[in-house]
């Protein structure tokens, strides 16, 4: 009879670890992000652009023009410095938290679990080849992942902020 259960478990757990490798493994569902601007990432809901300074130099950019456009930095991350700290090593990664609550409240008030989502956050990182880029989440991928209906407006107006800082960022 303990042969039997011990057989039985293990065909379960067999089992089980198939069906875990299949949701793992499944293809993303996630519509393609069109190609506004350049995009890498838009099976992930990120766009992305390359940019011809340093991580250090975008994101000090980037926070200038954040503040010079009346938005509020609420945090900067910095993955590498952090990873130094305790003795890992990490490329250049930086994470720069940001936002109004004018442009959010609506947004949040649309549907609130997209609160989760905000502060709006820009990624600035170093590839392997030293290649600098700049990410963040689409908007229109937001509005997917958290079903928000009847806010195209203001959807229209993070997604036009967002580009237009990371334009400007990334500018020579």
């Amino acid at each position: 009879m303990l042969k039997i259960i011990s057989i039985a478990a293990l065909a379960l757990a067999v089992s089980s670890c198939a069906s875990i490798e299949s949701i793992v493994n499944a293809p993303d569902t996630m519509p393609p992000t069109p190609k506004t601007t350049p995009a890498i990432n838009a099976q992930k809901g990120l766009v992305t652009m390359p940019s011809p300074h340093s991580v250090q130099d975008t994101a000090d950019k980037l926070v200038a023009i954040i503040e010079s456009k009346g938005m509020k930095v609420f945090a900067r991350v910095d993955h590498q410095k952090n990873a130094q700290g305790v003795d890992l090593t990490l490329r250049p990664t930086q994470v720069i938290m940001f936002g109004n609550p004018k442009a959010g409240t609506p947004l949040m008030n649309c549907e609130q679990s997209v609160a989760i989502d905000l502060p709006q956050k820009i990624l600035i990182s170093a590839d392997a080849d030293k290649k600098v880029w700049l990410s963040y989440n689409n908007p229109a991928y937001l509005k997917d992942r958290h079903n928000i209906k009847g806010c195209d407006t203001q959807l229209g107006n993070i997604a036009k902020a967002l580009d237009g800082v990371s334009k400007a960022a990334i500018a020579k």
